[in-house]
């Protein structure tokens, strides 16, 4: 696991994209596994503004989201397909057709997406991490081999989103359909952006505690190739 601490938010969101840009250099036809939340909105920004001033293009890159809301309309202005269309898919030439998000509120319809995850190699994974060690919706107790699931969100998990919902925990959805922490750890290279005081102790606990279900990104130490992109809040913790 390669740890990089940058100065802030702004450097780190650089950082995280010259790891992302690498990969779609040396592979104009990789697979892209994306996340939401405010961590990657940087990172986002940062392919953007690259594709309109330097022309990269996505026109042949494929995408599978980690994860979607249960109980949400796609077209709902927090669902996470509108946030992708909103940072990224409606800003770059990524073709419609090669984008792939979670959708539905069964468990037959998330093996349905994992079946469409065993067809193809993710070559980057992008994680943020929650503060209490998640990555995806991958709550504190999932196996590590599970594969895409509905996940019931804890009580963390809902106050953290509730930021998104006009501070109402009530109006965010309850349950997620999530990529499992199986399925995140056969992409061939993670890179993992976090950022903020408040992910200190997870970050502390990912990098350098047990790995241990209770922490479900700890898993991502047996990971070969990891990077870890942090403004310097998030590796207060760290002890090197």
């Amino acid at each position: 696991m390669k740890v990089i601490v940058c100065e802030n938010y702004e450097e780190e969101s650089k950082k995280a994209y010259e790891v992302m840009k690498d990969v779609i250099t040396k592979n104009p036809h990789a697979v892209l596994g994306l996340a939401t939340g405010s961590s990657p909105e940087g990172l986002y920004k940062e392919m953007v503004k690259d594709h309109e001033e330097n022309g990269t293009s996505y026109e042949n890159i494929t995408s599978y989201n980690l994860d979607e809301y249960v109980g949400i309309d796609r077209n709902h202005p927090e669902s996470y397909y509108s946030f992708m269309h909103k940072h990224l898919f409606d800003h770059v030439n990524i073709k419609p057709e090669n984008t792939h998000l979670p959708e539905g509120s069964t468990q037959a319809d998330a093996d349905a997406y994992e079946a469409e995850l065993k067809k193809v190699t993710i070559d980057l994974q992008l994680l943020g991490i929650g503060r209490n060690g998640h990555i995806g919706f991958n709550e504190p107790g999932t196996s590590f081999d599970a594969p895409t699931h509905i996940v019931d969100l804890t009580q963390s998990t809902l106050e953290a989103n509730s930021r998104f919902f006009d501070n109402d925990i009530n109006k965010v959805p309850h349950q997620a359909m999530s990529m499992g922490l199986g399925s995140i750890m056969r992409s061939k290279k993670i890179l993992l952006v976090a950022d903020g005081e408040a992910k200190a102790d997870a970050v502390k606990a990912m990098v350098e505690g047990p790995v241990t279900e209770q922490v479900p990104a700890s898993l991502l130490q047996k990971h070969p190739d990891v990077v870890v992109v942090l403004d310097k809040a998030a590796a207060s913790k760290l002890s090197k």
